[in-house]
């Protein structure tokens, strides 16, 4: 039995944090990455993509929150 707590809050979400992985990542030079085999890209690499959509997802609800 599984018990994952990977289930994401707001699930309709998923088709943006998507292409947004897909930007950040060509912003890094990963082009193609959707087709990618992740498993064949450093620790740092896969690190960097996820890093970084950590740090606009923030910057985002800062922004909110500050009513910007």
């Amino acid at each position: 039995m599984s018990t994952s707590n990977n289930r994401q809050a707001v699930p309709e979400a998923r088709a943006a944090l998507n292409q947004m992985k897909l930007e950040i990542a060509g912003e890094l030079g990963l082009a193609n990455y959707e087709n990618i085999d992740k498993g064949n890209l450093t620790a740092r690499q896969n690190g960097y993509v996820g890093g970084y959509m950590t740090k606009k997802l923030v910057e985002m609800a800062e922004r909110q929150m500050a009513g910007k």
